[in-house]
């Protein structure tokens, strides 16, 4: 997975210090594909992507910004519901643990089916359950996937 390259992927114009644009996950099958577009670009052709959010490319001496606001993860673990691509199975799994790290998420129980484990889960006080396949990840699987989560989902280059 790649960063955002700081260029519009519709005109190939180069983004800015301060300029606010919109980044985008497009589902190419088995990855993600890390988009960025202008904010004229994206109000005018608005292509059709997976996910997205607003940004803004940093000032040359600003500070990182660690990660992208909770509504952005929140949004990316709901849509990777019904995914069955190890990839996206497994982002989804590190996106639980984020979030429950954040006291987002909370574990309710789990279950066990075909031997996949599932674990059942609230979103903060909603009533629905989200179900999430525990993939039996390393920690050096964890930190792996965390890295590239970290790298397209980062809210500036």
């Amino acid at each position: 997975m790649q960063r955002g390259a700081g260029i519009c992927a519709g005109t190939e114009r180069k983004l800015e210090p301060g300029e606010e644009y919109i980044a985008v996950l497009v589902d190419k099958g088995d990855h993600f594909e890390r988009q960025d577009y202008s904010l004229d670009y994206w109000e005018q052709k608005r292509p059709e992507v997976f996910s997205f959010w607003k940004t803004r490319i940093p000032e040359p001496n600003q500070k990182k910004k660690l990660f992208v606001d909770d509504g952005v993860l929140v949004n990316f673990f709901e849509r990777l519901a019904d995914e069955t691509e190890p990839l996206k199975v497994n982002f989804r799994f590190v996106l639980a643990l984020i979030l429950m790290r954040k006291k987002l998420l909370k574990y309710v129980d789990s279950r066990r089916d075909n031997g996949q484990e599932i674990w059942r889960m609230r979103l903060g006080k909603e009533d629905d359950v989200h179900e999430v396949v525990n993939p039996h990840l390393t920690d050096e699987q964890i930190q792996e996937v965390s890295g590239e989560l970290s790298a397209i989902l980062q809210g500036e280059l």
